[in-house]
Order: C-alpha cells, then sequence, then structure tokens
C-alpha cells in the first residue's frame, strides 16, 4: 500500500532530474499513472522504456497553453481523471547579472525564463483546472532556494521564483476549498537544468559546473549536495489527500538548511 494508490498525475518537465524522480517515487507510492510532458524525442522514449503503460507522455513547450491542454487531455484519455498535477518545467540563468546582459540579451532572457517558470506554470494550473477540481486534488510546483533568497541564481532566475512563490499563493487562494496548491524549494541538486537559450546557454547543465557538488555541500549546513530522490518524498506528502487535507499555499523547503548557512 502507497500513499498515492489509485492516483493519477501529470508531471510537466519530467523527463529528467527531479521531475524523473518524482515521477518514479509516484508510481512506487501507486499511482495508477502518470502523464508526463517532456520537450525532447529522446526523453519521451526513454519513460516508455522505463515506465512502459505506466505513463502517458506528450512532447510540447510548457510556454504553450495548446500544449499543456493536450498533456491534459491524453492523461485523462488514458486514465478518466486527474488528481495532482506537478508544475517542474525550469530553466537557470547561471548566474548572469543584469550588467552582464545587453538590453536585447536582457529582453529575450526575460521573455524566456519567465516564460518557462512562470508562464508555464500559470498556463498548466489553467489547463489542469476543471480535472482538479472534479477530483478535489492538487497542484504542486517546483520552486527554490532562489524564491527566498538572493543568490542563487541571476536576476532574471531568482525574480521568477519569487514570482512562482506569489502564484502558488494566489492560486492557492482562488482554488480553495476544492483543490490544494502547494509547493516543494529545493536547493543546489545534481541535476541537468539546462540554461536559457536566449542567453547562449542551452547546452550548458547545472550538473556541469566545474566543483558545483563540492562548493554546494561545503556551504551547507547539512554538508551534502542533494539528488533529485530527495526531493520527491516531498511530493507524495503534498499529493496525499490523507497526508496533507489541511495544508495549502505552502511550501516545503529542502534545500540543506540555505537560511542557516554559517558566514564565512
Amino acid at each position: 500500500m502507497g500513499w498515492l494508490d489509485g492516483y493519477v498525475a501529470l508531471v510537466t518537465g519530467g523527463g529528467s532530474g527531479i521531475g524523473r524522480a518524482v515521477v518514479r517515487r509516484f508510481l512506487a507510492e501507486g499511482c495508477r499513472g502518470v502523464g508526463v510532458m517532456v520537450r525532447s524525442a529522446e526523453q519521451a522514449a526513454d519513460l516508455l522504456e522505463e515506465f512502459g503503460e505506466q505513463v502517458v507522455v506528450s512532447r510540447g513547450d510548457v510556454r504553450s497553453g495548446a500544449d499543456n491542454q493536450r498533456a491534459v487531455e491524453l492523461t485523462l484519455e488514458r486514465w478518466g481523471r486527474l488528481d495532482t498535477l506537478v508544475g517542474n518545467a525550469g530553466v537557470w540563468d547561471f548566474f548572469t547579472r543584469l550588467e552582464k546582459m545587453s538590453l536585447e540579451e536582457l529582453d529575450a532572457g526575460f521573455d524566456e525564463i519567465f516564460g518557462v517558470n512562470v508562464k508555464g506554470y500559470a498556463l498548466a494550473a489553467r489547463a489542469a483546472a476543471a480535472a482538479l477540481r472534479e477530483s478535489r486534488g492538487s497542484m504542486i510546483f517546483t520552486l527554490s532556494n532562489s524564491a527566498f533568497y538572493a543568490g542563487g541564481g541571476g536576476p532574471l532566475y531568482v525574480a521568477s521564483k519569487h514570482a512562482g512563490l506569489g502564484l502558488i499563493r494566489q492560486l492557492a487562494y482562488e482554488f480553495a476549498p476544492e483543490v490544494r496548491v502547494n509547493g516543494v524549494a529545493p536547493g543546489g541538486t545534481v541535476t541537468p537544468l539546462r540554461g536559457p537559450e536566449s542567453l547562449g546557454k542551452q547546452e550548458r547543465r547545472l550538473s556541469e559546473i566545474p566543483n558545483f557538488q563540492e562548493n554546494v555541500a561545503a556551504s551547507m549546513p547539512l554538508q551534502l549536495i542533494a539528488q533529485p530522490e530527495d526531493h520527491a518524498g516531498h511530493y507524495v506528502l503534498l499529493a496525499s489527500r490523507e497526508n496533507s487535507r489541511a495544508t495549502t499555499a505552502a511550501v516545503i523547503q529542502s534545500d540543506g538548511g540555505w537560511e542557516i548557512r554559517p558566514i564565512r
């Protein structure tokens, strides 16, 4: 028996990293099926190879309302219901400072980073709203320690994650009492989180930064660098009606103790 027995979920950005860990954990906790929205054909094929009929995969761009709607529809067609939406797709700016961007780069970078990290969540929520109201389900969005503190990215990324926090709170207000809306805020994690194409960083990955793991672990009170699986249980808790029935507008911080970092 799992905490999510019989549930159906939809995870955006579920092809790798934290999203993939959430898909895997949800199924282990008893989910009947998981819809997964990804961008690449390679990720789609890989998901089907690992999970088979337990997943239905849609390819699309989270910045497209039509693509989000298709992901919801495919999930409903397969299993007839939706209990939890996990908005997880994201893009990171590799600490790009404001004055390191030209006005043109800033313009394009803002649109891309806010498009993926904020607009993508709003569109997913809108597409899934009716199904989640019907099931009295929940929404869970992946934030970051950058939703609360400076220093986890450049101004575009940090501002987008602060915006995501506001989105969670407002959606929780609007969807109550039928739908709970919460978030998980990971800190530094070994994931292939990509950079923005608009800043020429689309081929860069967070996990490939030299000495990234060592530097993050050394700066954290818990002295560790998280793996995607370290966060997945928080999503299970928030998705579970039995275990989080009274929880909405909350964000679980899973960041190794970022707030209490020692002064060096």
